[in-house]
């Protein structure tokens, strides 16, 4: 079986799918793993590295995909890319698919079969595979060091002789992978955390990284699999008015909540940043799907009312070796279930398997993909059902992020 590995093509997507760790793995399992020369520059793994753990690297993605049985991709193809593919080829990536309709019909008509991470069913035996927990581990990372640096205060407390210089109180909306991260992170760096989330569930990891967890009167909104159930707008309105106090004496708040191929909710609007104090920070990690902030754009630091609104954008491409690396590891152990001895021979009748498909053999078979693009719903597959998720930490597989903690409905996905 041939595997190709191409450069990304979207602007700033730093990751590659696979890197030499794993491609030398993969090698060694019998499968013929081709990079195309560059692909993994910008994550700092070079050329030579693919070449020393076994994989051939050609000159372009052209070279890469021809004859490909499988294409492994952090970004979903655009369609130019797509009419580059082999016929039949098989394709892993962060597809989101009800937000790719367009990309899903052509893989469609290419015979594909594709299979997106970002379904991955939220089962114990599918926690190594969660590239959605681990490319949100490296954005809550990230969101820390970020509020950290735009921040024109000190994180940690100081005691001088010039007087002593009082700790940054930091808000953290949202305690699933990333929330948890951002929570760690800032205390890492001496600030004090207070953390929303609309899983009362989460108040003893919250507890654990040593933040405050804040209590609303509000009911709680417990979802299935861990995750959180999508609010109505009436609950948001109500959850908004609560949390201004919060909002307000905060240095810096971090928002989390996204729902896969959705906009984003609404957590923090123009009258709360108002109420901010001068030179306060909201990090917003859902920018780019709309954003918690209703004054968020995407990639910018805007400044109003004398707080600054960042947007981040693609976050795990701003650390892209051990964002890569985490990734890789996912993609490996789902190609586990769909490569037997070398060849791709994937069981259908396995939960993950299927439950990540979203086109077979030309088929779309994943059912909102094919509600939206107005096709028949595809028949059921008896999958032999797994226990769900239980006693996950942050590092195995906690929920990625949702509304005020995991806004996700329950089912989620959402890539970085």
């Amino acid at each position: 079986m041939k595997l190709a590995v191409i450069q990304e093509s979207l602007p700033g997507e730093t990751r590659v799918a696979i890197v030499p760790e794993v491609a030398a793995k993969l090698a060694g399992s019998g499968i013929d793993v081709v990079v195309q020369s560059g692909a993994g520059t910008a994550a700092r793994f070079t050329d030579a590295a693919y070449r020393q753990a076994g994989a051939s690297v050609v000159a372009d993605a052209a070279a890469a995909l021809t004859g490909a049985d499988l294409v492994a991709r952090v970004q979903p193809p655009t369609i130019e890319e797509v009419a580059e593919l082999p016929e039949g080829v098989s394709v892993i990536s962060f597809l989101q698919p009800v937000a790719a309709l367009d990309v899903v019909k052509a893989l469609a008509s290419k015979g594909a079969t594709v299979y997106s991470l970002d379904l991955l069913p939220r089962i114990s035996r599918a926690q190594s595979m969660d590239a959605l927990s681990s490319q949100a581990t490296v954005s809550g990372y990230r969101a820390g060091l970020s509020a950290a640096e735009h921040l024109a205060k000190f994180f940690p407390m100081f005691m001088t002789a010039a007087g002593t210089v009082p700790p940054a109180k930091v808000l953290v909306m949202g305690a699933g992978v990333a929330g948890l991260q951002a929570i760690a992170t800032a205390r890492r760096l001496g600030a004090v955390v207070r953390a929303y989330d609309v899983r009362a569930a989460s108040k003893e990891e919250v507890k654990s990284l040593g933040a405050q967890f804040v209590e609303l009167d509000l009911e709680t909104q417990e979802g299935t699999g861990g995750y959180a159930k999508e609010q109505s707008a009436e609950y948001l309105a109500k959850q908004q008015e609560l949390l201004a106090a919060e909002v307000a004496n905060a240095d810096v708040v971090i928002t989390t909540a996204q729902i896969p191929g959705r906009k984003a909710p609404v957590l923090v609007t123009e009258s709360m940043v108002e109420g901010m104090s001068e030179g306060a920070v909201i990090i917003d990690m859902a920018a780019d799907s709309g954003g918690n902030c209703e004054l968020s754009v995407a990639g910018e630091d805007v400044l109003v009312h004398g707080v600054t609104v960042v947007g981040l954008s693609n976050t795990p491409a701003s650390m892209p070796t051990h964002a890569s690396f985490l990734y890789s590891r996912n993609v490996a152990n789902l190609m586990a279930l769909v490569v037997k001895d070398g060849e791709l021979a994937p069981d259908f009748n396995d939960e993950i398997v299927i439950g990540t498909c979203v086109v077979k053999a030309g088929t779309v078979v994943h059912a909102a993909t094919a509600e939206a693009l107005g096709l028949p719903a595809p028949a059921p597959v008896d999958a032999a059902p797994s226990a769900p998720v239980t006693g996950a930490t942050p590092a195995e597989g906690t929920p990625a992020e949702g509304t005020p903690a995991d806004a996700a409905d329950e089912k989620k996905g959402a890539a970085s």
